[in-house]
């Protein structure tokens, strides 16, 4: 089994940043991917960000260029830090790992408004 806890999320001005962390606990060493997906009420839950135990990064288009997602060690928390934000990046943000199942945290919201 693997615990996600997020958190870092909250209400920022248009073009400001922000970053969130999803710290994970369980057993590890199986998650071959982690990552980042929003969603907002009535809308389908996408793609945010996502790197692969590798290294190998993925991010959603609307995100290109200003979210950046890191991660140190299997051990440490996975930051998406996010840059330039606009009102329509407000939803709630989900940490997901991948391994022999897909396992989700509970959300944090973030809220771009001036």
């Amino acid at each position: 089994q693997v615990q996600l806890v997020e958190s870092g999320g909250g209400l920022v001005q248009p073009g400001g940043p922000l970053r969130l962390s999803c710290a994970a606990s369980g057993i590890l060493s199986r998650l071959y991917a982690m990552g980042w997906y929003r969603q907002n009420l009535g809308k389908q839950r996408e793609l945010v960000a996502n790197m692969t135990s590798g290294g190998i990064t993925n991010y959603g288009e609307s995100v290109k260029g200003r979210f950046t997602i890191s991660r140190d060690n299997v051990k440490n928390p996975v930051y998406l830090q996010m840059n330039n934000l606009k009102p329509e990046d407000t939803a709630d943000y989900y940490c997901d790992a991948q391994g022999p199942n897909d396992y989700w945290g509970q959300g944090t919201q973030v809220t771009v408004s001036s």
